[in-house]
């Protein structure tokens, strides 16, 4: 008896069925996926995925875009959604792409009174041919990574306490962290507005000129809160002259302008974030410091200063302020992290100089996290380090993230070379001891995710603990 040609292709399909129980009700995990910046939310770092347009939201009829990559190879993915139930299912199945076939079903059922169970139901196939069939070991064992990640960070942010939300304006939203603090937020439940120094093309973009001094408020603008994380990339170069000052008063210049232009609104925020870093102490050789340490010696440790100094224009009885003194941030989005990978994955990394010096670290979520809890927590006050307990040497940095891309490290970039090709830069940012403890963190309770550098690189970097 002839096999129906559906039959068969049906037969030919890969089910992958993910389950994974949240500390929350099933409207609470519904409404969390429904909001703006759910996919960026839950699209694993290492993955260069972007997000091309969205339309529709999870409904049926929603479309969505992304530009992905098969290796050096760019690859348009569209997808529509189908079969919505509120609080029940929503799904989604590829319209064009890598796939031959490819269907997502997102199904939610109520496990208790506080909490819920989520089902990622995947139905996929390949393309033909011997190529697609090499490929179904290697395709598996991606999308197991991709829902590991997915999980985690669902359970992760639907655990956090309500609390009021509100309207929040973010500067350097399109800088490594911002990036990722936009979709964090936007899912945590605020409206998000983003500021530019382009003309704004979306309503939720505002226009403002730190060179100029000026803010484009849209008529009767007022948000609840400000995170401020504008500032030229301090690695993007060698510091020549010209490049220190614009990385000065990129960040000095930008938060009086912020400041002052928030004078000018009828309404101040309640809280005001602003970014700052371990750099003010300067290098703090073997000493541990907390938020009690005086300011430094060199350039960072003066950037900062005057960073800090410029928001002495808020008005404090009014906008409480939170400074974030941050750590070198994981993600191979960007940063030092995506700097020292390529080197580490072909096998040829290793320490930086004696190794001997500290690196003070934070992994990405747990700067999300902690910035959160400084917009709904009063207690959260002043400097605070964004670091994680777990200070390591640079030599332990250098064998751990080894370990966990299984490669050798035993390649040493010596200093002196490292001063020729970089200068000042290198000395202050790759050569100084940077031994910075999260005081104010740990007083306030702060639960780190990642208190461990490997657990935070494995789980930033899709690398399971090895069976």
């Amino acid at each position: 008896m002839p096999v129906d040609p559906a039959e068969r292709s049906q037969e030919m399909n890969e089910q992958l069925v993910r389950p994974v129980d949240l500390p929350c009700s099933v409207e609470q995990a519904f409404g969390w996926h429904a909001r703006p910046g759910a996919l960026q939310r839950l699209t694993p770092p290492w993955e260069r995925v972007k997000l091309v347009s969205a339309r529709g939201g999870i409904e049926a009829g929603g479309r969505v875009e992304l530009q992905s990559f098969v290796g050096p190879l760019p690859l348009t993915w569209v997808a529509e959604h189908f079969d919505y139930q509120r609080n029940e299912q929503f799904c989604d199945r590829q319209l064009s792409g890598p796939f031959a076939h490819w269907e997502h079903r997102h199904r939610f059922e109520t496990t208790g009174a506080h909490s819920c169970r989520l089902i990622d139901d995947i139905s996929y196939r390949l393309p033909g041919g011997p190529l697609a069939r090499l490929a179904k070991r290697s395709v598996r064992r991606r999308l197991d990574r991709m829902f590991d990640y997915r999980h985690q960070i669902t359970q992760w942010d639907l655990s956090v306490p309500p609390a009021p939300r509100g309207r929040v304006l973010v500067s350097g939203a399109s800088g490594l962290i911002g990036e990722a603090l936009v979709p964090f937020l936007q899912t945590q439940g605020w409206t998000v507005d983003r500021l530019v120094r382009r003309r704004s093309v979306g309503e939720d973009e505002i226009e403002w000129s730190p060179q100029n001094g000026t803010v484009n408020w849209p008529a009767d603008y007022h948000c609840d809160a400000v995170v401020h994380l504008a500032g030229a990339n301090v690695a993007g170069g060698r510091w020549t002259a010209a490049r220190k000052k614009m990385i000065l008063e990129s960040r000095a210049a930008g938060t009086a302008t912020l400041v002052n232009e928030l004078k000018k609104l009828e309404r101040l925020p309640a809280v005001f974030l602003s970014g700052s870093a371990t750099g003010f102490y300067g290098d703090t050789g073997e000493y541990e410091v907390s938020e009690d340490g005086g300011k430094g010696e060199g350039f960072l440790a003066t950037v900062c200063e005057q960073w800090e100094a410029a928001l002495a224009g808020l008005d404090r009885a009014q906008t409480r302020l939170v400074v974030a003194r941050t750590g070198v941030v994981l993600s191979p989005r960007g940063g030092a992290l995506a700097k020292m990978l390529p080197a580490f994955q072909l096998g040829v990394g290793g320490r930086l100089g004696s190794g001997k010096q500290w690196l003070s670290w934070i992994g990405i979520d747990d700067w999300l996290h902690a910035a959160h809890r400084a917009l709904t927590d009063e207690q959260f006050e002043g400097p605070l380090n964004f670091t994680a307990p777990g200070t390591v040497t640079q030599l332990e940095f250098a064998r751990i993230l080894a370990g966990v891309l299984s490669r050798p490290a035993v390649f040493p970039a010596p200093a002196p070379l490292l001063r020729l090709a970089l200068g000042q830069m290198a000395a202050e940012t790759l050569l100084a001891s940077s031994r910075i403890a999260p005081g104010g963190l740990n007083r306030l309770s702060f639960k780190f995710l990642h208190p461990s550098l490997e657990k935070a690189l494995r789980h930033v970097l899709g690398k399971p603990v090895p069976a």
